[in-house]
């Protein structure tokens, strides 16, 4: 089952009328809310702010379980699930509920409206919404490996052209590395093969064959020759 996680535009969770049409299309998903999202209660009767929600919860209503690996070890959190959270109007074939997430640190709240066309266990909504940690981690790699901030376009059609490279080529080098780590020996005493390094090696080869073909060609100039 494919469930949509949405968080990069804002709180797209609170459009009902996108929500409706993930639905449609058989999309699950675990959007964001903002905290003065409605949640709506008892089938709709009564309609109650999401941060109201979820200080009215129980202390037994919260379970701590990991988002995913950060690169401090796994992302520890409180997790609270309210299921059943839709109106009347709302049909039958599917899951409507509300995802809370706590900071175990600051108390930080985080709010998910989520429906899956089939049931899920709460582990599941759990990953797809730790998963916007590793995309925006990713975006930030391409930004600083790829320069996928840096395009200087004013037109859909060359954004688009841009992105889809930039992002192509963090593909490369990502594959690169991961195949690195699959094949190289445990410790060699050498630094691993990261993104970044692997980056720097593409380059630095890069550097050398340019100055190599410009040696050639001067030399041919000496000689008499046309330059290639």
């Amino acid at each position: 089952m494919t469930l949509y996680l949405g968080r990069f535009s804002g709180c797209t969770g609170n459009s009902a009328a996108f929500r409706a049409h993930l639905r449609e299309h058989r999309l699950g998903y675990v959007l964001a809310v903002s905290c003065s999202h409605l949640i709506p209660l008892d089938g709709g009767k009564a309609r109650v702010r999401a941060d109201r929600v979820a200080a009215d919860l129980p202390a037994s209503a919260w379970q701590r379980r990991s988002a995913g690996a950060g690169s401090k070890g796994p992302r520890f959190y409180d997790w609270a699930w309210l299921d059943d959270v839709c109106t009347d109007a709302d049909s039958d074939d599917g899951g409507h509920s509300l995802l809370i997430r706590r900071n175990t640190t600051s108390g930080e709240l985080a709010f998910y409206r989520c429906w899956t066309p089939k049931p899920t266990a709460l582990a599941q909504l759990v990953r797809v919404a730790g998963i916007r940690w590793t995309v925006e981690e990713s975006f930030q790699a391409a930004k600083s490996q790829v320069g996928l901030d840096q395009h200087q376009v004013r037109r859909w059609d060359s954004w688009h052209r841009f992105t889809t490279l930039a992002l192509a080529a963090l593909a490369v080098l990502a594959i690169c590395a991961a195949d690195a780590a699959h094949h190289d020996p445990a410790d060699t005493g050498l630094i691993k093969l990261t993104v970044n390094e692997v980056r720097r090696l593409i380059n630095a080869a890069s550097t050398l064959s340019f100055k190599h073909d410009r040696t050639l060609s001067f030399r041919h100039d000496r000689e008499g020759r046309l330059p290639y």
